[in-house]
């Protein structure tokens, strides 16, 4: 087994290489979105907030880009600017834009019928290869998004138990329904309350308060604390979910044992274990992160890079908890396109020597910025796991939980550098220190990224946010 010193070391030369070769070889300019600028402002006389998302426009972006393309790891606007592209359409682009292999099962199925609304010879193929894969996997059911996931998956809980509390934990996102859209962000550590009794915090208007009734917020990455609620309600808790790597926030990583600590104090009190791998699924492992940290739980739910950049989810868990006669309602749940894409995709995580290559090129990110952050005197906590790269400014050490993360990290700096990125052909997602990686990103892309931070690092060293 190669050490992780020795896989350090490699990155590091590797990386020192490709700043030597590339170096000076392209010019770091800004980049005129004054097409962006005119087009938004025309599509909010049409369009609610001028965006069909509220993940599309960052709350300090006067406009958000146009786009017109994307292919491979490149994104193109109206204004023709090329950008290396780190958001992944938020997740799904985990084989970049428009990937062949996707396309070509897409317009075979086109040709075949798009929603058919029965079961086909697919959509068997993919159930059975979910079941495979997936460690906790015995049955799986589909839906069309995270959001609509998550919520079938609150209602196997609750059908198998018979019980109706859920533990969630701060700072973690599992959709935008009324009980799922609570404690998801906070201004400051004050905002979210005693961490005993954390407050349950609401995000929008119109969102019913009664809701939140039967979902406990609790802080992330305790054990001790964990273990003295699930004792104390555990004759009414159902369930508790949690994204294995806290994704929305920071990422954060789960401590060391946290994970197997859950999977033990759950099957000791029966409670169900939920999984939310709507980013980690596909992304960290094939498996997902059930397969990399080796916890399985009772129940997982999986969105986002399953399909390619289609709409579709699935929800896997054990036999008795699937069966427990909560039906998987919705009129597209399954499409016949989704599950194409969706097994096209998987073919090429499976035959492809995908991860590996994943990894490297996380670790060339991951020590360029490291470099970077040492050179010009700017703290900054950096670590790549499977796709997903973490980047945090103001502190070289990962964080515990969404408190630590908004007492330590400085988020205004990261805004800065993303606004600055973007305008240099980069983008990033805001506010949010994840970076998602593609199979069509290269050591070119990764070594324009690493000149266009240095370039920011320079122009900022002296007047950062903090």
């Amino acid at each position: 087994m190669v050490s992780s010193c020795t896989i350090l070391t490699v990155h590091r030369v590797l990386y020192q290489l490709y700043i030597t070769v590339w170096k000076g070889a392209i010019t770091v300019e800004k980049l005129n979105t004054e097409g962006s600028k005119a087009l938004f402002a025309k599509t909010k006389m049409y369009l609610v907030e001028g965006v069909a998302s509220s993940f599309h426009k960052a709350a300090d972006e006067e406009y958000p880009l146009c786009l017109e393309r994307g292919k491979g790891s490149k994104v193109y606007d109206v204004d023709g600017n090329e950008y290396i592209d780190y958001i992944g359409g938020f997740g799904p682009m985990l084989l970049g834009y428009s990937p062949e292999a996707v396309n070509r099962a897409v317009v075979a199925q086109i040709e075949r019928g798009s929603q058919l609304s029965a079961t086909t010879v697919s959509l068997c193929q993919l159930a059975k290869k979910l079941t495979e894969i997936i460690p906790c996997a015995e049955r799986v059911s589909f839906q069309n998004s995270g959001t609509e996931a998550n919520m079938h998956a609150f209602r196997l809980a609750r059908a198998y138990t018979g019980k109706k509390k859920i533990i969630k934990f701060e700072g973690q996102y599992h959709g935008w329904a009324d009980e799922e859209k609570i404690s998801i962000d906070a201004a400051n550590v004050k905002e979210l309350g005693e961490r005993q009794a954390p407050a349950r915090l609401f995000t929008t208007r119109g969102q019913r308060r009664e809701t939140a009734d039967d979902i406990i917020i609790l802080p992330w990455n305790d054990l001790e604390l964990l273990e003295q609620v699930i004792e104390q309600e555990a004759g009414e808790l159902a369930a508790v979910i949690t994204e294995p790597i806290m994704c929305d926030s920071g990422p954060i990583l789960p401590k060391p044992g946290y994970l197997a600590g859950l999977r033990d104090l759950t099957s000791h009190y029966q409670v169900v274990l939920i999984f939310d791998e709507v980013i980690t699924g596909f992304r960290v492992a094939l498996g997902g992160a059930q397969q990399y940290y080796g916890v399985t739980p009772d129940l997982a739910v999986f969105a986002k890079a399953i399909a390619g950049g289609y709409p579709l989810a699935a929800i896997a868990g054990k036999r008795e908890i699937m069966e427990a006669g909560v039906p998987a309602a919705g009129t597209f749940n399954a499409n016949a396109i989704a599950v194409a894409a969706s097994l096209a995709t998987i073919g090429v995580l499976e035959t492809e020597q995908v991860y590996p290559r994943l990894e490297q090129l996380g670790g060339l990110f991951v020590q360029g910025m490291r470099t970077l952050g040492e050179t010009y005197g700017i703290p900054l906590f950096c670590q790549a796991v499977g796709s997903i790269c973490i980047l945090m400014f103001g502190l070289k050490k990962g964080v515990d939980d969404f408190r630590h993360y908004l007492t330590a990290a400085d988020i205004a700096y990261y805004d800065l550098f993303v606004r600055k990125a973007r305008q240099y052909g980069v983008r990033f997602t805001a506010r949010r220190g994840r970076i998602y990686l593609s199979t069509e990103h290269s050591e070119a892309d990764i070594s324009r990224t690493l000149q266009v931070a240095e370039r920011i690092f320079a122009e900022t060293k002296n007047r950062r946010a903090k």
